[in-house]
């Protein structure tokens, strides 16, 4: 099989050529770090990459595979690790210079999961400075004048450049489906509590959410399903594993789902060409989806997240600011601040409130299969010193819903536009199905 072949294919169907023997796992890594030697000096998609290391572990799964034992779910598929999650034989810098050299004793519990199912872990993916807003030196593959996102800004652009097929994120407010949406690739973010979290620079223990990019829904279902289990030490994580969810993601559905689409409570900030390209969905779906308006008290939810978000990364990341303040952002600076200044009231009300508004979205998901809604307010901006709004994601990092965004869209600069589809907390493999379903729809009607 020549390099072009495979350097295109799906991750899902790299594994399999991998495990026939077609792919080597040797072969896989080696042209991929090829790829980032040649063209990552002008994306900065990457902070680090060890190709005596990389090569070592590759050689060392095509012996697992020619010895005849069983070989993992992942065997042989490169991968992207972003920044901020611990691998003890490459640095973990977090995206800050006070971490500048800093290697971790031990692998946080995912990155274990993706070697002990056969991944090949390539490298490290830039992130913002301590995965909030100051950002790093990554562009957006479409047009490098442009940003990539943030805070997962290296692993979207990584999968988007076609130098992986699959990266990990993680996801506080918009990290995941914001960037992915940028750079046209698929973002999914499983329910809150779903992959541990071991291992992660912890910035608040009520949002933090794992994620994973990748080029189709097939391929982020394969890698979730090895990473959702619990570990023992996240408390967060409860008794569910991901066993099943690729087969559901990439099966049919047994009825046609119908769709709530849900401006929600940052409507205004969407540009009017994303408005207008909405508006085309819905007509295309036809009476496959309903607008629905959430009650007025779900703008609270977006406060309710700042607050949450304030105060528990001023207690994550506060140690920054005091070590080495010069050192620290003004953006990063301002957020310990403001989280110090939030009250223990206003802070446990916050907390309280989120079984709340998932109640009232459980009403929703009881006649809806999921949500659509915009993943960005539009196209990723110029400019490289900000990585975006991520108004559109903001309800639903709170909320602790899965999501996934679908790159459906284009706008008027020829830039991706994702499609963000939300569902029930804990109906992951539906919601996977339901936007495979959605893509399958759209085809159709294109045809």
């Amino acid at each position: 099989m020549s390099k072009t072949q495979h350097m295109s294919m799906t991750a899902a169907k790299l594994v399999k050529a991998i495990a026939s023997g077609e792919v080597s796992s040797e072969a896989a890594a080696q042209e991929r770090l090829d790829k980032i030697e040649a063209e990552d000096g002008a994306l900065q998609a990457w902070s680090f990459t060890d190709r005596v290391l990389v090569e070592r572990k590759a050689l060392s799964l095509k012996a697992h595979r020619q010895s005849g034992a069983p070989l993992g779910p992942l065997h042989g598929l490169p991968i992207g690790v972003k920044d901020i999650i611990d691998t003890a034989d490459m640095p973990t810098e977090n995206g800050t210079v006070v971490d500048k050299g800093r290697r971790p004793r031990q692998d946080a519990t995912l990155v274990r999961r993706l070697l002990a199912a056969g991944a090949v872990v390539l490298g490290k993916t830039h992130t913002t400075e301590c995965a909030y807003f100051s950002p790093g030196p990554t562009r957006n593959p479409h047009n490098p004048a442009r940003t990539p996102g943030g805070s997962s800004s290296g692993s979207a652009a990584a999968v988007a450049a076609g130098m992986v097929q699959v990266a990990i994120g993680t996801q506080t407010n918009g990290s995941v489906i914001r960037p992915a949406s940028f750079c046209g690739v698929v973002g999914f973010k499983p329910s809150y509590g779903r992959i541990p979290r071991n291992g992660l620079l912890p910035l608040s223990k009520t949002l933090d959410q794992v994620g994973v990019f990748g080029t189709t829904i097939e391929d982020v279902a394969l890698v979730a399903e090895v990473l959702i289990a619990p570990d023992g030490v996240d408390e967060s994580v409860g008794h569910t594993t991901g066993a099943g969810l690729f087969d559901v993601a990439t099966s049919s559905s047994p009825v046609r789902p119908q769709l709530a689409f849900v401006k929600g409570p940052t409507w205004g900030r969407a540009e009017s060409y994303m408005a207008e390209a909405f508006a085309e969905l819905v007509s295309a779906l036809g009476d496959g989806v309903d607008e629905v308006p959430l009650p007025s008290v779900f703008e609270e939810g977006v406060a309710n997240q700042r607050t949450v978000m304030a105060a528990e990364m001023a207690f994550g990341l506060g140690g920054y600011l005091d070590k080495a303040p010069e050192l620290i952002s003004a953006q990063l600076t301002q957020l310990i601040e403001e989280g110090r200044g939030v009250s223990a009231l206003d802070y446990q009300r916050a907390v309280a409130a989120r079984p709340v508004f998932n109640a009232g979205l459980e009403q929703l998901f009881e006649r809806y299969d999921a949500i659509v809604t915009p993943a960005a307010p539009g196209e990723a901006p110029m400019g490289l010193d900000a990585t975006g709004d991520p108004a559109f994601c903001t309800l639903w990092s709170y909320c602790g819903t899965p999501a996934i965004t679908l790159p459906l869209m284009t706008g008027p600069n020829d830039m991706p536009i994702g499609v963000q589809l939300v569902g029930p907390v804990g109906d992951d493999a539906r919601l996977l199905r339901t936007a495979r379903w959605l893509i399958e729809r759209l085809q159709e009607g294109a045809a």
